[in-house]
């Protein structure tokens, strides 16, 4: 077994990432896949979180990275066809379903939301008036205060 190849064994020498139907996947969790992982890589969450997003140990995320490293040109490729099937997956659902979304669009929102939404309206113009009173005194104040 090549040096890389260790690199993301665990201590007990049980791989932490597998390759299945699915790509790859830890071991102990079959349904969280490397590419799910990705994402939160490349925009630098650090590992506690990763691990807390996706219940994993921070061992698991750190054997992740550094299975990553070692095979980067293979996950990166795989995580490329991954990001590529998921957009047409969503291009296709929303082709389908376009119809459907644009009559729930159009329709009026039900009673309760109605009341909701309103009550929103409410409060959302009484703080606008309120912050705009607020800046006035502040205003008042500063000019009281400069002469």
């Amino acid at each position: 077994m090549a040096n890389g190849d260790r690199d993301h064994l665990a201590q007990d020498e049980r791989p932490i990432i597998v390759r299945t139907e699915r790509g790859l996947v830890f071991a102990d969790r079959p349904r969280v896949t490397l590419y799910d992982l990705m994402d939160y890589l490349r925009a630098g969450y650090p590992p506690h979180l990763i691990a807390d997003r996706f219940r994993l140990s921070e061992r698991q995320v750190r054997g992740a990275i550094e299975y990553i490293a070692a095979h980067d040109e293979e996950v990166e490729r795989e995580y490329r066809e991954v990001l590529a099937v998921a957009e047409d997956q969503r291009r296709s659902w929303e082709e389908r379903n376009h119809e459907r979304l644009a009559q729930i669009a159009a329709a009026p929102p039900p009673p309760e939301q109605r009341e909701l939404r309103a009550r929103i309206a409410a409060l959302k113009a009484r703080l606008a008036h309120e912050v705009r009173d607020d800046s006035r005194e502040v205003t008042e104040g500063e000019r009281t205060a400069a002469q």
